[in-house]
């Protein structure tokens, strides 16, 4: 699957688990699903920098 999708998921996932632990006043969780998004952010940057790869290569030939 390509980084980005993954990356949008793993962001979109953060922004419910950050909601349900605001909605139960579970720090912890809300905590996770913050970090879920920043993972998802930056997975989604290695999906540009590959897309910019393949372009440039692509380009090349």
């Amino acid at each position: 699957m390509d980084q980005k999708i993954k990356g949008n998921l793993e962001e979109a996932g953060g922004k419910v688990k950050e909601g349900a632990g605001r909605a139960i006043d579970d720090p912890q969780l809300e905590s996770e699903g913050k970090m879920d998004q920043a993972k998802g952010d930056v997975r989604q940057g290695v999906g540009d920098v590959q897309q910019g790869i393949e372009d440039k290569l692509d380009r090349e030939r």
